[in-house]
């Protein structure tokens, strides 16, 4: 009875095993389409007068998957000042309240809860709910992101959360198509 129970438990794994790594390789590539972009360069060269002026600039995003998914949890702040708090459990389950560029009537930053969120290979799905009830999917990346402000610059390098939107929110005068929140704790 043993053997039997043994057999059957073993491939049941085997048999698990290679819809879990499809699952876990599918979130892995998503993560990194959704790093690349985050990534951004910029290099423009002007001459005037026998001066020459050059600015550069490069963001360069990529996945920080981590073995242990509470690592995740913290406080995230964006330069706009929205916000995102995330408590995250070991398998994965993911909790989460913060503010979001998109704008009520008075323009102030819409609060939202995650519903149903999970990370997997450093990809964060879920559903943001509002407070006036309404949801949409929600998707980010979290990421290491260097940047550079010349081609021999080491860079700085933090850690977050790369947030796209599609379409972008528009503003006054612009539109927010993508948002870097930064680990605070």
């Amino acid at each position: 009875m043993r053997r039997i129970f043994l057999a059957a438990a073993l491939a049941a794994g085997v048999l698990a095993a290679p819809a879990a790594a499809r699952q876990s390789g599918a979130a892995a590539e998503r993560a990194r389409e959704l790093a690349a972009r985050m990534s951004k360069t910029k290099h423009a060269i002007k001459e005037k007068r026998g001066v020459r002026f050059e600015k550069f600039k490069e963001v360069r995003s990529e996945p920080a998957p981590r073995s242990d998914p509470r690592e995740y949890a913290g406080d995230y702040e964006a330069d706009a000042g929205f916000r995102l708090r995330l408590a995250v459990a070991p398998d994965g389950r993911v909790e989460g309240e913060g503010t979001d560029a998109t704008f009520t009537g008075d323009r102030r930053p819409r609060a939202f809860t995650l519903r149903d969120a999970r990370v997997e290979s450093a990809l964060l799905t879920g559903t943001k709910v509002f407070d006036d009830g309404s949801a949409e999917k929600f998707e980010a990346v979290f990421i290491n992101r260097t940047d550079r402000d010349s081609p021999t610059a080491a860079g700085t390098t933090s850690f977050g959360l790369g947030v796209l939107y599609d379409p972008p929110i528009p503003g006054d005068g612009y539109a927010i198509s993508r948002l870097f929140y930064t680990r605070k704790s």
